[in-house]
């Protein structure tokens, strides 16, 4: 008899074992294991904040990332609202920039050509011929340093070598992202130059606020408190204008659904850009406590907020998501199920002399603000 029950205890140890060695997923879903990975002699991993209401947001060394974010309905139902993968193969295998940290300088740059104190520079070239944030390798393609604080705050840190992309000077920049317990993303970047550089960094999440991306952004509404945008070419490069918002397509200074006008393509600047791919110019003067814009979708009930000390904002929604990419929960991406809210200063501005000035020199601190406020409408 003592034989027998020592075979089925030998024989249970093996279940045991693999119970208690189950691995614990996040409360989006995701398994840290599966970002694991060294990139380029750097630890890749998934970190993690949560706060009491349980929010939860998700994030990865390859590109300073934001992986997942994990917000509540009207009815407290939580969903991940934004695009991404679900491993670090997904991000390693297809050039996104979902969730990226993004620099040195996003948006374009015209011909990836610019002048500072006499001096022309050549940047890397991407996108028609222009610089699209940062080059082919940049920001969004390097591996960060992260450190966590606490179980609500994380800093990442890049240094950028003198020449990277073209760009002078050696950049030290870094971001502190807290997760609030209102549910509030508090993004603050910092940087610093041994040389006359230009900057201008940002966030390239794809937010779905269904919490479903099979179904598109186009019923969300969005709200932005801009009377002027700066129109673009068909090579999606500013011309050098600040249009009026007055009765076109692209005012949304009264909440307005998103695929209302967005195929409105006898309105040159949405042919231009495929929908909605363009700045605003914000009313908001750099005042972080007023709103810039606001996204709800009226299903769900979730809303975001955008603060921003910066004077522009990209609205980008989703035009070239195409099939081709599979994401989180194996759920393939179809044009127009991302909507992007790119605080920035405005694109090409080192070649627009009147625009707000991106150089940054030795001795100063580049800073700039992004707050994404999750909440809910009835």
């Amino acid at each position: 008899m003592k034989k027998i029950l020592g075979l089925i205890c030998l024989s249970a140890m093996p279940f045991l074992f693999a119970c208690q060695e189950e691995e614990k997923t996040t409360l989006s879903g995701l398994k840290p294991s599966d970002f694991q990975m060294e990139i380029n002699g750097k630890p890749n991993q998934l970190y993690v904040l949560k706060n009491a209401g349980g929010m939860e947001v998700c994030m990865t060394n390859f590109g300073a990332r934001i992986v997942s974010i994990w917000v509540p309905d009207n009815q407290g139902t939580f969903a991940d609202v934004v695009l991404g993968f679900d491993s670090i193969g997904g991000y390693l295998n297809h050039s996104t920039d979902f969730g990226a940290f993004i620099g040195r300088y996003g948006n374009r740059i015209n011909q990836g050509k610019f002048t500072l104190d006499g001096q022309t520079y050549q940047l890397d070239t991407n996108n028609f011929g222009h610089s699209l944030h940062g080059g082919s390798k940049g920001f969004q393609y390097r591996m960060f340093d992260i450190d966590q604080i606490d179980d609500q705050t994380l800093v990442v840190r890049y240094v950028a070598e003198d020449g990277e992309m073209g760009f002078p000077g050696e950049l030290t920049s870094k971001a502190t992202y807290h997760l609030t317990d209102d549910n509030a993303i508090d993004i603050q970047y910092e940087a610093v130059t041994d040389k006359p550089t230009i900057i201008n960094l940002t966030n390239h999440s794809y937010f779905n606020l269904t919490g479903n991306p099979e179904e598109t952004v186009l019923n969300h509404t969005l709200w932005v408190d801009a009377d002027a945008y700066t129109p673009v070419d068909e090579t999606f490069m500013t011309t050098g204008e600040i249009a009026t918002v007055d009765q076109t397509p692209m005012d949304f200074r009264t909440s307005t659904r998103i695929g209302d006008r967005i195929d409105q393509f006898d309105f040159e600047q949405l042919k231009n850009g495929n929908g909605y791919d363009h700045n605003w110019v914000l009313n908001t003067s750099g005042d972080v406590s007023k709103p810039a814009a606001i996204a709800i979708d009226p299903v769900s009930g979730r809303s975001l907020t955008v603060f921003t000390d910066e004077p522009g904002i990209q609205v980008y929604s989703g035009n070239f998501l195409d099939g081709t990419v599979t994401g989180k929960k194996g759920i393939v991406y179809q044009q127009r199920v991302g909507l992007c809210l790119e605080t920035q200063h405005h694109p090409d501005s080192p070649n627009k002399a009147d625009w707000p000035s991106v150089v940054l020199r030795p001795g100063e601190t580049y800073t700039s603000r992004c707050i994404y406020q999750f909440g809910v409408v009835k």
